[in-house]
């Protein structure tokens, strides 16, 4: 007879008074006469402790679902501070980008310059933070080898160097206009090309600035990330009025208030576009049981704040055409708003990816609603 390591599982046999019986005459025996007391006698043993064969208790409890063996189902994004960061000087960037061109069609000079200089300064740092989070130089470069329209990181990657030309070529015409330079000779031969390339650069970056802002939007909500992902329809119009906020902030805090006119309408439009696009997806977070990491926690702390300072900053901005201090902390409140926006996005898309409810719990749904609409051989919990 052959023994095997899980035999030592069997339970104990119960009451005590059977006998041990040798070899495999001896177990059949045995199985006969405990399946024959436990139908003839009504007793119960471990196999039918339910009232025998008929009614089989099963051999496995429902389980109910609290982890992964004590893991996260998906692994969260290892982002530090850079990439937050990232997000809201760029938003800086791309919205600088639109004040600028608007600067310019309305003779504004001193905004113009102050936009196009913090549109390329921003753009600067951005690279910067970015290839400190990819932790090589090379690797944004290699971003570049191809042009692949599926994927939000090589769109993203040509927006913001076309976005970068063009803030380039409205920077020199900046420079030229500010510095003393000869009229004559290749120096001078190439502050005219400059000027005269100026309009058209200054479209084109107006042109490139809602994608840039826009866009990593796109990046994290192509991802897994529960908040991220079922959020993907609001974040864009979140990101895009965050943007405006840091820019046109950093406007009124840098520029006079005569010239900020432009800025302060910028403003206004992205306060109430802010605040629509954040109620509207905590609304709908809150139909999908998602809306915790959003109001809780670290990230919703950010967030809360992000619109207070939001609304304070708003109301302000009415003011800041009269008032040069209220034109500053205007300014100053709007573009911490927009920076709180940025790094409570991400912190609550984080925290919903430790969390293996957030992940489950949509997709019971999203078969749910697949199997309401006769769907019965359907197991794909992917967002379609």
């Amino acid at each position: 007879m052959t023994t095997s390591p899980f035999d030592s599982y069997r339970p104990p046999e119960e009451g005590g008074r059977r006998r041990r019986r040798s070899g495999v005459r001896g177990a059949v025996s045995g199985a006969v006469s405990d399946a024959s007391r436990g139908m003839g006698r009504g007793r119960t043993s471990w196999l039918n402790r339910d009232g025998g064969g008929r009614r089989e208790a099963p051999a496995v409890p429902d389980a109910e679902f609290s982890s992964y063996y004590g893991r996260a189902i998906i692994k969260p994004v290892p982002w530090k501070h850079e990439i937050p960061a990232y997000l809201f000087v760029g938003g800086v960037a791309a919205g600088s980008g639109i004040i600028a061109a608007g600067a310019a069609a309305t003779g504004r000079e001193l905004l113009r310059r102050n936009s196009r200089l913090t549109a390329m300064a921003g753009v600067a740092v951005s690279g910067a933070l970015l290839v400190a989070d990819l932790g090589r130089p090379e690797r944004f470069l290699n971003m570049m080898r191809t042009v692949k329209l599926t994927s939000p990181m090589s769109v993203g990657t040509w927006i913001l160097s076309g976005y970068a030309a063009f803030a380039g070529a409205t920077t020199a015409s900046e420079v030229a206009r500010m510095l003393p330079l000869p009229e004559r000779g290749p120096v001078g031969v190439l502050a005219r090309l400059v000027r005269a390339v100026d309009n058209p650069a200054s479209v084109g970056q107006a042109l490139f600035a809602a994608p840039l802002a826009a866009y990593t939007s796109v990046l994290l909500s192509d991802t897994v990330i529960p908040v991220w992902l079922e959020s993907r329809r609001e974040l864009p119009f979140v990101f895009v009025g965050s943007a405006a906020l840091a820019s046109a902030g950093v406007q009124l805090v840098l520029t006079p208030t005569d010239q900020t006119g432009p800025a302060r309408r910028f403003a206004l439009i992205g306060v109430v576009t802010e605040l629509l696009a954040m109620h509207r997806l905590e609304e709908h977070l809150t139909e999908l049981d998602l809306d915790e990491p959003v109001r809780t926690g670290a990230g919703g702390s950010k967030l809360r704040l992000a619109r207070a300072l939001t609304v304070a900053g708003g109301l302000g901005t009415l003011l800041a055409g009269r008032s040069r201090v209220a034109a500053v902390a205007s300014g100053l409140a709007l573009a911490s708003a927009s920076s709180l926006t940025r790094f409570g996005i991400v912190e609550a898309g984080i925290e919903s990816a430790t969390d293996p409810k957030y992940t489950v719990g949509p997709q019971k749904r999203r078969l749910e609603e697949r199997r309401d609409r006769g769907q019965v051989h359907d197991s794909v919990v992917t967002v379609r």
